[in-house]
């Protein structure tokens, strides 16, 4: 079976002992405990690299889940992406021992600023020489913000508003503050950067004020490349204009080609080429030399899953206590100020009740998004027909049992869908960006609104009054 498109892969973790299944750093086998050590990083760096994966995408979140009974206590017992550091450290030792892996760190712009967010980020993308990016988020736990002094998150709308400012913002810098040929490094003329074309970003907005230049001189991508997740109605809008790649989540193929489509007309509205947007399912692949195996380590796995950790974790996402359900209890649609997009996947977008129980459980319906289990073939078989049956690019695994699932899907998966073609053999040359828009080059596309903030280059000839 082959696709006009490879597929793409990113190894979807967070520095925390428990991502996105709760309970699993108990197994025997995980080396999550390790979160905090470099050497756990390195190593799985260099596990993803060897299976061509494009990037690890690394997850964070500002806060504490805190809904489930009114309290931390469950994230706290049970580790559910708590403890959490700082993701951003990481980066600069895994790029020293990988050549090609790309990096999506997800950061937070509501506690930010965006002068000195701008330069953190083009800092990283000159060390990593342009593998650098950036999943644009806004946060929802209003313990987050609390936290920063505020007595509650942005009402949802409201936090995209302000995103849309934040990047007016970083676009000026990262885009229109130095221009092309500012830096000389000329040592017989002793004059480093031209002054003449160097330009302070003066923006003054309801949320963000910045008057100066920007601080790092261009990196090779200049502005990271651009990740988002959201796909609520307000999401959708602000993916197809900013976002170059999306993470998605569905859990039947229906939903997620329905969120693919929704999003591809959406950038067709914003002038962008529909294919402009990389499209990222999370996925959770459980594979074994035989598909009995892989059901044994299903079942295995399943034991170490916390279901009260996994109903805390998902009670931060939704703003729903679950607590006050009965695990046979239908979910019910709320509007809420956190993840509106994974409320309506189990309610509005369901073909069938989702159960608060089966929510609980290392299962298709607790896992949001494709679940496969199985041999390297019927992985294949099934990775291939999501993205076949809905449009997506490709996936996002998510982290089980670290490194050994890691481990299984670059020593099994991996050779399987070379063989039939619809994987790279070799990592093309240059940055992040140009490897999953191979032709394009290192900076943002001329159809995306942050390419309108350069300056017209010095020597361009400039249109006569009757032109």
């Amino acid at each position: 079976m082959a696709r006009s498109r490879e597929l793409r892969f990113n190894a979807f973790n967070m520095m925390a002992p428990s991502h996105n299944w709760a309970g699993l750093w108990s197994h025997p086998r995980d080396t999550s405990l390790d979160y905090n050590s470099l050497d756990y990083w390195v190593n799985y760096a260099r596990t993803a690299e060897r299976g061509l994966l494009d990037g690890i995408f690394l997850a964070d979140v500002f806060g504490v889940y805190d809904v489930y009974a009114n309290g931390p206590e469950t994230a706290l017992r049970h580790a559910v992406q708590l403890p959490n550091a700082e993701p951003t450290l990481l980066v600069s030792a895994m790029a020293l021992v990988t050549k090609h892996l790309g990096f999506g760190i997800t950061s937070n712009l509501t506690h930010e600023h965006p002068y000195q967010f701008a330069r953190r980020f083009s800092t990283l993308d000159h060390l990593t020489g342009g593998r650098i990016g950036w999943n644009i988020v806004t946060g929802y736990l209003d313990s987050g913000a609390r936290g920063m002094g505020l007595d509650a998150n942005r009402a949802h709308d409201e936090r995209y508003e302000a995103a849309e400012e934040f990047l007016a913002a970083t676009y000026q810098l990262w885009e229109g503050s130095w221009e092309d040929g500012a830096v000389r490094r000329d040592r017989a003329a002793r004059i480093f950067t031209d002054p003449a074309r160097i330009h302070p970003v003066r923006h003054n907005g309801r949320h963000y004020r910045v008057d100066g230049i920007h601080l790092a001189e261009p990196s090779p991508q200049r502005t990271p490349l651009l990740y988002q997740a959201g796909t609520s109605r307000r999401g959708r809008a602000f993916a197809a204009r900013h976002a170059e790649a999306i993470f998605l989540n569905g859990q039947t193929k229906p939903m997620l080609a329905r969120a693919v489509r929704d999003i591809r007309d959406a950038a067709k509205e914003f002038g962008r080429d529909p294919y402009d947007i990389r499209l990222f399912a999370g996925a959770t692949v459980i594979v074994a030399p035989t598909r009995a195996e892989a059901n044994d380590l299903l079942a295995e796995y399943a034991e170490h899953v916390d279901q009260t950790g996994q109903l805390a974790l998902l009670s931060g996402w939704t703003g729903i206590d679950f607590s006050t359900y009965r695990p046979d209890q239908a979910v019910q649609y709320v509007e809420s100020n956190a993840i509106q997009s994974m409320v309506e996947n189990f309610t509005v977008r369901s073909d069938r009740p989702v159960r608060v129980g089966d929510l609980a459980t290392l299962s298709r319906i607790g896992a949001r998004s494709p679940f496969v289990v199985g041999s390297p073939q019927n992985v294949a078989d099934e990775l291939i027909a999501w993205a076949d049956e809905t449009d997506v690019d490709g996936f996002n695994l998510f982290r089980l049992v670290a490194p050994e699932s890691l481990d299984g899907f670059v020593d099994l998966v991996v050779p399987e869908l070379q063989s039939r073609g619809v994987y790279k053999t070799a990592y093309r040359e240059g940055t992040l960006r140009e490897k999953l828009f191979p032709g394009r080059g290192p900076r943002l596309h001329v159809t995306h609104p942050g390419a309108g903030y350069r300056h017209a280059p010095a020597n361009a000839v400039q249109p006569s009054a009757a032109e």
